[in-house]
């Protein structure tokens, strides 16, 4: 537009707004004050031409009028659909059923309030030439329910948490179990709900929500040794973590003493042990009460204790009892296998014996 042409257009609202102060002026000074005054008071119940609500023009509309025109507008943007995601994970909802509201009533009470700041000719001269006020734009203010938020993150933890699972090594049902560690998932509530609650109140579509890695209390890595011993087949392996790093032939309980199965640990460990009679009154009857450390001491030069009464892991002189069911319940190894298995067990390693 031309210099001349805005001018032009400037002198053109200058004699618009002149003519109707003129002519309101003119009903004052004829006596018709009042007149003009209960013109302005019925108009109050209508909005201001040109004020805008959420991009909706409320000129000239009643209170109902605009508040049936914002709550339709109000329901689309409450139907909405605002995606959430998580780890993989992803739910659809809508602002309205994660409890957000929009007080519709203070849009229409701030629209109406708009004639209350302009004088008596100002809201003349809108009025009745139809003029826009300029720069009257407001929002619908919306609030979201943070209790409502919250019930959304504890449900949508319970969708996406993995417990942790602890490396391990165990017998179930006679069967040798092992199983690796994994980490866990959940989700940080307190963030979660902080950041869908942003994502209400700026109108996003899409928001992700944070996770957090649960770490096993013990991981494949540090699992340490443990002992396994096969009664049926007379073997005894070492595992380090999940992994079989030596294993040995040995010699186990007959069927009159059998060696126990289930799970124990090494106690103690003792180098060139005594050997004491542990059934003097029964099958070591015809035994002395200890035999001192040598070649005739049946625990060998090696012996490890387990916690159940009595049984040790322990070197044996009697070489060809190795690989049969010929002890009184101890695990026998050749002497040289015993002295070299001794030295890379720590007491506290567990023992799994399986029949």
């Amino acid at each position: 537009m031309s210099t001349h042409a805005k001018h032009k257009r400037r002198r053109g609202g200058a004699l618009k707004v002149a003519l109707i102060t003129v002519g309101v002026f003119v009903l004052l000074g004829s006596g018709s004050a009042y007149a003009a005054y209960r013109y302005d008071r019925s108009a109050a119940e209508r909005i201001l031409p040109g004020v805008k609500v959420g991009g909706i023009d409320l000129g000239g509309a009643t209170r109902e009028e605009a508040l049936v025109l914002l709550e339709e507008r109000a329901d689309e943007r409450l139907g909405e659909s605002l995606v959430v995601r998580a780890a993989g994970h992803e739910w659809t909802v809508t602002p309205e059923a994660l409890g957000v509201r929009a007080d519709t009533s203070a849009a229409v009470d701030q629209a109406l309030a708009v004639a209350d700041d302009l004088s008596l000719f100002s809201r003349l001269y809108h009025r009745l030439m139809d003029e826009p006020v300029e720069g009257e734009k407001h929002k619908i203010d919306f609030a979201y329910d943070a209790a409502s938020v919250r019930a959304f993150v504890e449900q949508a933890y319970d969708e996406i948490a993995v417990r942790p699972v602890d490396a391990e090594i165990s017998m179930v049902d006679g069967e040798l179990v092992t199983r690796r560690s994994r980490d866990g998932l959940e989700l940080k509530v307190e963030a979660a709900a902080d950041r869908i609650g942003r994502a209400l109140s700026r109108h996003l579509t899409e928001v992700e929500i944070p996770t957090k890695v649960i770490e096993p209390e013990v991981r494949t890595a540090s699992l340490g040794k443990t002992i396994v011993v096969d009664v049926s087949a007379n073997t005894l392996e070492v595992y380090e973590g999940l992994k079989v790093v030596r294993e040995y032939r040995v010699a186990t309980g007959t069927p009159g003493y059998p060696t126990p199965v289930g799970t124990f640990e090494i106690i103690d460990k003792r180098e060139n042990p005594t050997w004491y009679n542990p059934d003097p009154d029964g099958w070591g009857a015809d035994l002395p009460e200890s035999i001192g450390p040598g070649p005739g001491n049946p625990l060998g030069t090696r012996a490890m204790y387990l916690n159940s009464p009595g049984i040790r892991i322990h070197g044996t002189w009697s070489s060809s009892s190795i690989g049969t069911a010929a002890s009184h319940g101890c695990i026998r190894m050749l002497i040289s296998d015993s002295e070299e298995l001794y030295p890379t067990i720590p007491i506290g390693t567990p023992v799994i014996v399986k029949p």
